[in-house]
């Protein structure tokens, strides 16, 4: 199914819709200290991250937790040999600055999961823009809706998690 945006968008993002962007891979493979220190914060104590046994039974082996797709994304703040600071939703980000809406809201985000995430995984992920809105005032000011996601796969180019986005563009009242 063919998406539908607006007809007053821009040419260039007119040219972003159902187009791959930003297709990244993990800094480092996926590794089990940052599932733990998170089930730690949280007091979460499902066997399925702390016993092997119970892994290697339900899940064919340990599996990180499905909600933290989106965290072997967030850029670190340094890295060597990066001139720019990276942005997490860079796509988001390139909508507001070529519609020319400064503010933002998320409004929407729904995920959807695929083959497990395993420690030693390498992962890529690529955004894909669905759709913008024509111009639409809210209580926030005037602005567009869009739709995209962030799609994850692993090194096998197994689909492990799609995380679905409407953002909302605007410029204050």
């Amino acid at each position: 199914m063919a998406a539908k945006s607006a007809d007053d968008l821009p040419e260039e993002v007119q040219g972003w819709i159902e187009q791959e962007r930003y297709t990244e891979k993990t800094e480092f493979p996926i590794e089990m200290g940052y599932v733990l220190t998170t089930l730690s914060a949280t007091q979460n104590g499902n066997p399925l991250y702390w016993d092997e046994k119970v892994a290697e039974e339900l899940t064919d082996g340990p599996i990180t937790l499905p909600t933290m797709a989106s965290v072997w994304f967030r850029p670190h703040d340094w890295s060597p040999g990066r001139s720019e600071p990276a942005v997490a939703l860079q796509l988001h980000f390139d909508l507001k600055d070529r519609l020319g809406l400064p503010e933002a809201v998320m409004s929407d985000n729904t995920m959807v999961f695929g083959e497990p995430i395993r420690p030693g995984d390498e992962l890529t992920t690529t955004q894909i823009l669905y759709s913008v809105s024509g111009l639409k005032t809210t209580k926030l000011g005037t602005g567009r809706f869009w739709d995209f996601g962030v799609r994850t796969v692993n090194q096998k180019g197994d689909l492990c998690a799609e995380e679905r986005y409407t953002g909302f563009g605007y410029n204050r009242g």
